[in-house]
């Protein structure tokens, strides 16, 4: 293989044919974009408003469509323009429609205070972006320098309050606003403060500093994915984001191995890959090279007909779009899919969850690998094309027969479980069909109704999959603080399903302390203390620029109850947080995490976050699997190590995925070990063959690659570092409105 920079200097305009058709298919598709329909399109849509209200003929006619221009200006991050926008709102609403005024003085007090506070953010957290900015409480070098926008929220929140006492959400944006000049919780007046007490978190995890800036991955721009994977064989984790904006071209970092990130995405082949609100990776031709596929059009309806992309990688440190000689070019809108090796003839099979709503039918997708490179659709005979507004989909062997089985979650709905039955006969067809068939009600896995991000993961250590569910529904942020201090309120909560392992799961949400308001979109879970027990990360929030809530982080307790650690963490970054991987960057042995934020208005932009572990002492091992009959990746591979411990024997569980729904770790399996004294064995259980591989001999604290069947685990040697050792290049590309 050549030098990586010889490689990168080799292909530096490369564009592989199928990367060319599929820029110029993304140019088409959103050439014809109607922003009437699309609500995100934000600056077009207030260009369409401020021509309309230009040909109003009376002052009426200004005053009834002024409101949506003036919100269509401060989504589109005009936010100066759309303050002046309300405040001639007001001024001719006062003189010439007193009952409008008197009809809508509290959503009037709302958006101006909202512009105000959005300018706040404009001015400090993203013009001079620091570590502390937007955490959740916000202090030290997250206080405002410029607090115009704050203060100026502060007024009209509090004059808002004094009008609507029992409005918690200005309640809770009043607090946010005091924190961002200093002076929370002091002068925040009794009856309106939001007690600190209500933040502080349930266990001291150590404080993991957001290097993003630092190390070069600080983007800044709108909501989109997450991926953490070796993508050039090097031992590094490198990062691929992309971002929900149509003209928004995804990024390849490549992890220099010294502290630092490059830019890597035209040398990677990779320009005209634009839009995407997430990204999943898998060797899909079993080459041992990592690839991706982008999932595009969420949330648009009937504009968001876009195709999905797979990008093949090269291994020369490029890649090429090969959806439509893959097989796999169709038009839905979705942002969730799931690789798995559904039939176990160890090629990696790809579920895709479509988004149906009102007329727009999109049922969902399972394409079987024709291990040639190709894709067959298949989901309708094999029962799993669902029409529903899928926003999440895991896959994982919940009744540990070997097949791998399917969840879906919907947004306003039942969600879904589907048991993989196998290949079934097909009567008077003479051959068989493999089956999938829905378990839901019967496995007690129906809720929540109002759902988004879910995963399959171990959380108890008992070797079944257990299966989490985040909640997606709130009237306003308003929902969020009634959370917080124990009020009344209606939102949707999350649900933890522990595996009985009979074929049925049980509610343990309230006993595992999890039955809160968790508003999440980007989810992933992965071990921050080493422990041996997995934790999980929430990216929160909706499209509502006031849905300023705290990124949830919680960790796990042996297994027993989850600990809410987001504030002692550093984890309660206030701006929306979509595609979460965990995963080591440093090659130290501990977990990173890497979060891609922004909103999906085109002027809600936020930059990108790197939390990096400080490190707790305990001990780890990294594996690094290479499948033979299973596939190459060794996707759904499960991994039990023994270990032994001053108290004795002790199993740690382990899957190998990408995990979370909305957002991507690697494919390597990075396991803390706790505080054991040796590995005693670690056994593989493959796909394709069932077989246990069992390895012994095994010091801690070590990387090492398997490979499917041999008796013994090569030691690999990969270099460790300090990230931001040096600074990192600054990210010179940003996000503009369309």
């Amino acid at each position: 293989m050549m030098p990586r920079d010889a490689v990168a200097e080799t292909n530096a305009f490369y564009q592989a044919p199928g990367t060319r058709r599929m820029a110029e298919l993304l140019e088409k598709t959103v050439a014809k974009a109607n922003p009437d329909n699309a609500p995100f399109l934000s600056s077009q849509r207030a260009a369409l408003f401020g021509a309309r209200l230009a040909g109003k003929q009376t002052t009426l006619e200004v005053i009834d469509l002024m409101p949506q221009y003036a919100v269509e200006l401060l989504n589109a991050g005009r936010t100066e323009e759309a303050i002046k926008a309300f405040a001639d709102l007001e001024a001719m609403a006062r003189q010439h429609n007193p009952d409008f005024l008197m009809k809508n003085q509290r959503l009037l007090f709302f958006y101006q205070a909202l512009c105000h506070l959005r300018l706040g953010e404009q001015d400090n957290c993203l013009a001079t972006h620091s570590s502390e900015a937007c955490l959740l409480p916000i202090r030290g070098g997250g206080i405002h320098k410029n607090q115009r926008g704050s203060r100026a929220g502060i007024k009209v929140l509090t004059e808002m309050l004094e009008r609507f006492p029992d409005d918690l959400e200005a309640r809770w944006l009043l607090n946010i606003a005091f924190m961002t000049v200093g002076e929370y919780p002091d002068k925040v007046p009794a009856k309106w403060l939001i007690p600190p007490k209500v933040f502080a978190s349930d266990y001291d995890i150590k404080p993991f500093r957001n290097v993003a800036g630092e190390v070069g991955l600080d983007v800044n721009e709108l909501s989109g994915g997450s991926v953490l994977e070796d993508f050039d064989g090097d031992g590094f984790l490198d990062v691929m984001v992309s971002s929900i904006g149509f003209h928004d071209q995804m990024r390849l970092f490549r992890n220099n191995g010294d502290g630092a990130f490059a830019e890597r995405t035209r040398e990677a082949g990779l320009k005209g890959e634009t839009g995407g609100l997430n990204l999943i990776q898998a060797d899909y031709n079993n080459d041992g090279h990592p690839d991706v596929l982008v999932l595009r059009g969420a949330w648009f309806k009937s504009e968001g007909r876009h195709p999905n992309s797979l990008l093949r990688n090269n291994g020369d440190g490029t890649f090429a779009d090969v959806t439509e000689e893959a097989g796999l070019l169709s038009f839905h809108p979705t942002q969730t899919a799931a690789w798995f090796d559904y039939n176990n003839d160890g090629w990696i099979d790809l579920f895709i969850g479509n988004e149906s709503s009102g007329r727009e039918i999109h049922p969902c997708e399972l394409f079987r690998n024709n291990r040639d490179g190709t894709f067959t659709e298949v989901a309708a005979e094999s029962g799993v094309a669902v029409q529903a507004y899928v926003k999440g989909v895991a896959a994982g062997d919940y009744n540990n027969d070997g097949l791998p089985d399917l969840y879906l979650s919907v947004l306003n709905g039942p969600n879904y479980l589907f048991r993989n039955d196998g290949p079934q006969d097909v009567p008077g067809a003479g051959k068989s069909r493999w089956k999938f068939t829905d378990v839901t009600k019967a496995a007690g896995v129906t809720e929540p109704r109002f759902s988004f991000p879910t995963w399959f993961f171990d959380y108890d250590n008992d070797g079944r999959l257990d299966l989490f569910v985040a909640g997606y529904r709130i009237a306003n942020a308003g929902d969020v603080a009634a959370d917080y201090m124990g009020l009344p309120h209606a939102a949707e909560r999350a649900r933890l399903y522990h595996n009985n392992g009979d074929g049925t799961f049980t509610d343990v949400t309230k006993t595992a302390r999890l039955y809160r308001v968790l508003l999440a979109m980007g989810a992933n879970f992965g071990d921050l203390d080493n422990d041996g027990f997995l934790d999980f990360y929430l990216g929160t929030g909706n499209p509502d620029l006031a849905t300023l809530i705290p990124n949830r982080m919680f960790r796990n307790h042996e297994g027993q109850y989850f600990e809410d650690v987001t504030t002692s963490g550093g984890f309660g970054h206030l701006q929306k947080g979509h595609g979460i991987s965990f995963g080591d960057i440093d090659n130290d042995g501990d977990q990173d995490v890497h979060e891609d934020m922004g909103g999906a208005y085109t002027g809600d932009l936020a930059r990108n976050a790197l939390y990096e572990n400080p490190g707790h002492g305990s001990h780890w091992i990294t594996l690094k699997l290479d499948g033979v009959k299973s596939n190459r990746a060794g996707i759904g591979a499960r991994i039990k190590v023994n270990v032994k411990t001053d108290q004795g024997e002790r199993a740690i569980y382990r899957t190998v995925s990408t995990g979370g729904s909305f957002g991507a770790s690697p494919l390597r399996r990075e396991i803390g070990l706790g505080r054991a004294q040796a590995i005693q064995s670690i056994e593989i259980s493959w796909p394709v063959t069932g077989q246990t591989q069992v390895i012994s001999n095994m010091p801690m604290d070590r990387f090492y690659r398997v490979r499917e069947g041999e008796s013994q685990a090569t030691p690999w040697a990969v270099k460790s570092y300090k990230l931001a050792a040096k600074p990192g290049p600054a990210s010179h590309e940003h996000h503009h409105p369309e």
